[in-house]
Formats: C-alpha cells, sequence, structure tokens
C-alpha cells in the first residue's frame, strides 16, 4: 500500500517504522513543516504535503495515519474515510463518542477499514495471555485489576494534553482508554460504571488520575486506576478467573521488561503451577497491529480494537467525568 501521514511527531515516527516491507510512505503532512521533513527524508520518494485535505486527497494513498491532537482525530479520519481511505487514526480517536458515531456507518458504506491505535492489544504479552485465555485454561472471570501510570514531565501543564478543547480530557482519557480497552477483550460489555477523576499534582484544567469501577452484567469487576502521579512508570494488568491467573507486567522501555505469569490453580489448592514468559528488546505492538490491518484490508477480516471499541471506551470515560467535578471537562464540545 501507499501510506500517507498526517502528524510528524513521536507516534508518527513510530507509526511510519512500523509499516512491514512492501508498503511505502508516499506523503506526511504535519503543522510543524520541519519535523514533516525530518520524516519524509527517511523515506524515499516521499512528499511533504501543505495540509492534511492535500494529503488525503491524493489519489494515490491507500492509506492514511492519522496521528494528530485529539480534537481533530475524527474529523480528519472522517474525511479519510469518505475520501475512500482506510485508516489507522491513534487513540482515543475523539474526545468524545458523540465525533466517532457517525463514522462506522460511513466507514462501512465506503468499504474502508479503521483501525483505532490500541496497540496494548497486540503487545506479545497480551497476544499469549489471550490465547491462554481463550483455552479455557484459566475459568471463568471473576475480576480484573488494572493500573497504569507515569509520572509526567516538566512543563507538562503547558502541553496539549493539558488543554480540554484539544485533548477532551486527561489521564483517563489518554492512558486510561487502554485500560478500558483491554478489560472489555476480556470481560465483555460493562453495564455499571462508577468512579472519579482528579487533580492532585499538575496545575492543569483536567484529570492527573482516573478511578473506575466496571462491572459486566454477570457480574465481573474490572478495577483501574491510570496516574500520570505514578513517579516510577507502571503497567499492571491482572485478569482473575476461578482457576488461574493471568498478570501483565511491564511495556519495555522505562516500564520495565514485559512479562506475562500465568499463576495455574491446582485441585487441591495451594501454591499455583507457575509459568512465565518474557519479552525483552523493542516494542513488536505496532508492527503486529499493522499486520493485522492488513490482514484486515485483504481478507475482509473484522477489526479488533476498531471504531465501535473506541466508542464503547469513550463512553466509559464520559461516564467518569459526569460523576466527577473538574468543570472543564464538562464545558468541551464535539465536532460531531
Amino acid at each position: 500500500m501507499n501510506i500517507g501521514i498526517v502528524g510528524c511527531g513521536l507516534v508518527g515516527q513510530k507509526r511510519a517504522r512500523s509499516f512491514g516491507e512492501g508498503h511505502r510512505v508516499v506523503a506526511v503532512a504535519d503543522q510543524a513543516v520541519e519535523r514533516a521533513e525530518r520524516l519524509a527524508a527517511a523515506h524515499a520518494g516521499c512528499v511533504v504535503m501543505p495540509d492534511a485535505e492535500a494529503l488525503i486527497a491524493r489519489r494515490d494513498i491507500d492509506l492514511v495515519a492519522v496521528a494528530v491532537t485529539n480534537n481533530v482525530l475524527a474529523p480528519l479520519t472522517r474525511a479519510a474515510v469518505e475520501a475512500g481511505k482506510h485508516v489507522i487514526v491513534e487513540k482515543p480517536a475523539a474526545r468524545r463518542a458523540a465525533e466517532l458515531e457517525p463514522l462506522a456507518e460511513i466507514a462501512r458504506a465506503r468499504g474502508v477499514v479503521v483501525k483505532v491505535g490500541f496497540n496494548h492489544r497486540f503487545h506479545p504479552a497480551f497476544l499469549k495471555a489471550r490465547a491462554i485465555w481463550e483455552s479455557g485454561a484459566c475459568g471463568p472471570l471473576m475480576f480484573i485489576r488494572a493500573r497504569y501510570g507515569h509520572g509526567g514531565r516538566l512543563g507538562m501543564e503547558r502541553e496539549w494534553r493539558g488543554d480540554p478543547t484539544l485533548s477532551g480530557g486527561g489521564e483517563m482519557l489518554d492512558q486510561g482508554v487502554h485500560l478500558i480497552d483491554l478489560s472489555r477483550w476480556f470481560a465483555g460489555e460493562f453495564v455499571e460504571i462508577q468512579g472519579r477523576v482528579e487533580r492532585y499534582f499538575w496545575n492543569w484544567p483536567v484529570e492527573d488520575n482516573g478511578f473506575a469501577l466496571l462491572r459486566t452484567a454477570g457480574g465481573s469487576v474490572a478495577w483501574l486506576q491510570a496516574s500520570c502521579t505514578e513517579w516510577k512508570n507502571l503497567f499492571s494488568f491482572e485478569i482473575y478467573g476461578r482457576d488461574g491467573k493471568l498478570q501483565i507486567d511491564g511495556l519495555g522501555g522505562s516500564y520495565g521488561v514485559e512479562r506475562l505469569t500465568f499463576y495455574q490453580m491446582r485441585p487441591e489448592m495451594g501454591p499455583p503451577d507457575t509459568s512465565t514468559w518474557e519479552y525483552p528488546g523493542e516494542d513488536t505492538s505496532w508492527a503486529a497491529e499493522f499486520a493485522h490491518v492488513v490482514d484486515c484490508i485483504r481478507d475482509g477480516r473484522p477489526v479488533v480494537g476498531g471504531l465501535e471499541d473506541a466508542i464503547a471506551a469513550l463512553r466509559i470515560v464520559e461516564r467518569l467525568y459526569q460523576q466527577s467535578d473538574l468543570a472543564a471537562l464538562s464545558k468541551v464540545t464535539t465536532t460531531a
């Protein structure tokens, strides 16, 4: 495929590195032209377009990767879909569910694939955990417990993520949607949503911590926290079944070595049988996610982590915002 990238920052660069052999980055666009020029220079024949609209309009582009601020994720995705392009749009894909809800039907009508950047589903520890879970070795789900946090950085409150008109929210919308998406992947739909978002440390209008207690119709619970006051970066995701537990720790880099531990209960109880898999080295989730997109386009497979998943995650975040007191979050208007 010929690929265009809108947004040439850190995530746009990661996307560019994730495309496999046989695919070409032919055009890029970014408000910071020098960033676009640096990314274009790394890809033979790639050109810098004056804006996203000009890039999307190119007839030779098959897929558009959208990696921009949250307020324009949905409008640019819609423009690409209406132009008949396949799309990879970074999470959370919008600021509010209403910005995304019309897109699913438009994408179906146009016959294009839209993949939301829930790349955590494609980390090797989660792929292995999913295979073990689907084997039935853990038994029925009891509950999920998960934490995801980082310590922020100097000046973070002045970045676009601290402006609710651009971001739509804080840490629960940023990293928390990964926890929500992964929980839905294992537990299914949540019918009861409780929790809070709070601002404890960072001097900005959005939350720096989010807490969620989610319950399925069958009584399974997910207990989640997303934080940017973690100080030491942390990722921990635990899936408790009646017969065993799956625990994923670390995501590589500053989060520590990615590791899956499977605790399988014995009939006589006592200490469980324990198996551990470690995945050192570079993060392969981006490439695996793109390979999945290629499969979906080629074979007509359903997307794992698509628009419907993003809409469901956004609705949960919105409920948490409605239950909290941060006035700035209630004033965000959508572009739907």
